[in-house]
């Protein structure tokens, strides 16, 4: 059988069409080659069996097929994801630069990298310093997106917050970070990588947050017990695919856009700025820990059992733990 290579071949190729036509080339020539044992194969019988040096001279061949094989197989997933990046990239860079709303669109993640790279910035790529940024702003901004949703959805203000002092909920933040953690590879790839990723992630995340609240206070914050694919109460199907789809808007509209804003903070002033908001909350994380375990206790009809824990009854007291953990329930 002489099977020579069917495939077409353009006039002009580039290096990746080249090097696809010489494995295909590669590959046609040894299946010509290897007829020769296909024939001593045939020609074996019951009571003339296969020969120990043609046994062993297909085991290596078959050993060699295997190698080649995953490496055919890493080299078509490797082309695939460049293709979809070059693809992705061409998408983002045309939807940003479209002259409509010019000026409501992000900036590619490809800008944003090359931006970072070309200034030096204290905040580039993924480093200690973004994370902690991403994580703060995400712990602000979710309070305050879900703060405006409880007034257009129930017609009033109602608190959000997961900490004491000021409108932060380092659950937002922490997803948030995860997000970018996870994500941050698939920023210049095709949108359903980021939807699976935020698909599996968030829900992690949220059902980590969740078990960790009642495990620790012995509260909980929500429970989708009543929802249709629900796991424990913790997560269910219709808010993973809200994590879904806040991955794709999270790591090609909402990431670009902050990191455009922390481009422009100085260098030192950002390293002292975010240092300092850093250790405001872990401060804040730690007094709020505490004053959650003394609401616990109080309702348990533990009385303050020091000096300590009666000035936090003092300084938080259930009506004041009450407004700022609103959908906070103990069992």
């Amino acid at each position: 059988m002489n099977s020579k290579a069917s495939h077409s071949v353009p006039e002009v190729m580039t290096d990746p069409e080249r090097a696809g036509h010489r494995a295909c080339d590669a590959v046609t020539t040894y299946a010509d080659s290897v007829q020769s044992i296909y024939t001593e194969l045939a020609r074996c019988t019951l009571q003339d069996p296969p020969p120990e040096a043609l046994r062993r001279r297909v085991v290596g061949e078959l050993a060699s097929l295997g190698r080649a094989e995953a490496q055919f197989r890493h080299a078509q997933t490797r082309t695939a994801e460049l293709r979809d990046e070059l693809s992705a990239r061409l998408t983002d860079t045309e939807k940003s630069t479209a002259r409509k709303f010019s000026r409501f669109r992000p900036p590619t993640n490809a800008s944003i990298d090359l931006a970072e790279q070309e200034r030096g910035h204290f905040a580039r790529g993924l480093n200690l310093y973004k994370m902690m940024l991403v994580l703060i702003l995400g712990s602000f901004a979710g309070v305050v997106v879900e703060l405006l949703w409880c007034f257009v959805t129930n017609g009033y203000f109602e608190s959000r917050a997961g900490l004491v002092y000021g409108p932060f909920n380092l659950l937002y933040g922490v997803g948030a970070a995860v997000l970018s953690a996870a994500l941050y590879r698939f920023r210049n790839r095709g949108r359903w990588l980021s939807f699976l990723g935020g698909f599996v992630v968030g829900s992690a995340v949220e059902y980590g947050c969740s078990w960790l609240q009642e495990v620790v206070f012995g509260s909980t914050s929500w429970d989708y017990s009543h929802l249709p694919f629900n796991l424990n109460g913790r997560i269910c199907l219709l808010y993973s695919i809200f994590w879904g789809l806040l991955g794709v808007l999270w790591i090609k509209d909402i990431y670009p856009r902050m990191s455009k804003w922390i481009l422009r903070i100085p260098n030192h002033a950002g390293i002292l700025l975010t240092w300092a908001l850093a250790v405001f909350l872990i401060f804040d994380g730690i007094v709020s820990s505490i004053a959650v375990m003394r609401w616990s206790q109080r309702l348990d009809g533990v009385p303050a059992s020091s000096a300590f824990e009666a000035f936090i009854d003092d300084r938080f007291p259930d009506e004041r733990m009450k407004r700022i953990y609103a959908n906070m329930n103990f069992d």
